[in-house]
């Protein structure tokens, strides 16, 4: 198949792209820059120059291709305070690029978030969240947007994913958390840090993306996390002593005022199943998990990310 992802030139575009590449298929990724271009090209990918507010871009691209995988998102505005502009400009680009696909039976994979859908408890594939108007719901309402285009005619999955895909190169929630405690001088966890975050490596999600174009059927949720839930307090731990700092808890009231933006998510009891996941597509994660993969070290080799 030749598929359009969007993001491709991005933390996990950059994981889909070659995994795609590897298995036969053609690509076609949006490149924002000629960096992103020539990156693309170097992997083996076709470039096409534009962004995801970029529509008519994405509707030509989308109809001369056989499926579509969506990862690109406006984060860099959604963390630093207007997530309502980044999941509306997100919910743009997939009612584009789903009416594209419209009546074709071919593939549209979207990739959508984990975090918070059911706070307290394991949520599974066939959960699906409460929209109460609160711009985080908006990502939910594309979400439910896209698996309704099986109705159109369209192979709709939507791939749920882990808070943190890590690995070598991260510069996500983690290496914010290494961030953080430089920063501070101390290696904080919420509360009891009993919180849960379900946690892939960039690797296996790569995989679930090419598995999810190639035969999820038309309507399917899916969950991207390797790793059903691992304890805020123990990541806190494993970089506590990377750093050789103290591993301290953070009273709730105060996460705001030490994690910064991170502290809107990092209390949060977020785990997710993957057992519908792994039945359906065969999906069988094999790359390190959250606390080996830190314990590698290469988080800590040089500054982190700014919190």
């Amino acid at each position: 198949m030749r598929i359009f992802v969007t993001g491709a030139s991005g933390w996990l575009g950059s994981a889909v792209v070659p995994e795609l590449i590897d298995a036969g298929h053609r690509v076609t990724g949006l490149a924002r820059s000629a960096a992103s271009a020539a990156a693309l090209a170097a992997a083996g990918a076709e470039a096409v120059r534009g962004t995801i507010d970029d529509l008519d871009v994405l509707r030509d691209t989308a109809a001369a291709s056989d499926g579509v995988i969506h990862l690109a998102f406006k984060h860099d505005i959604a963390f630093t305070g207007d997530f309502r502009g980044a999941a509306e400009a997100d919910r743009r680009a997939a009612d584009t690029l789903g009416d594209a696909l419209a009546g074709t039976d071919r593939p549209f994979v979207l990739a959508a978030g984990l975090l918070g859908l059911m706070p307290g408890r394991v949520v599974t594939e066939r959960d699906m969240p409460t929209i109460d108007g609160s711009p985080f719901s908006i990502r939910s309402t594309t979400a439910q947007a896209v698996l309704d285009l099986a109705s159109r005619g369209v192979r709709s999955s939507v791939v749920r994913l882990a808070p943190t895909c890590h690995g070598d190169g991260d510069k996500g929630f983690m290496a914010a958390l290494v961030s953080i405690a430089r920063a501070r001088g101390i290696s904080g966890y919420v509360g009891d840090g009993t919180s849960r975050w379900p946690a892939a490596h960039r690797l296996d999600i790569g995989r679930l993306f090419r598995l999810a174009a190639e035969k999820a059927p038309a309507g399917t949720v899916l969950h991207g996390a390797a790793e059903e839930g691992v304890a805020i307090r123990d990541i806190a731990e494993v970089i506590g002593r990377h750093l050789e700092l103290p591993v301290v808890s953070v009273a709730p009231e105060a996460a705001a005022e030490h994690f910064d933006w991170l502290g809107r998510f990092i209390g949060a009891d977020s785990p997710a199943s993957n057992t519908l996941t792994r039945e359906l597509l065969d999906w069988e994660p094999v790359q390190p998990g959250i606390l080996e993969d830190l314990d590698k070290g290469h988080y800590f080799h040089a500054p982190a990310a700014s919190a």
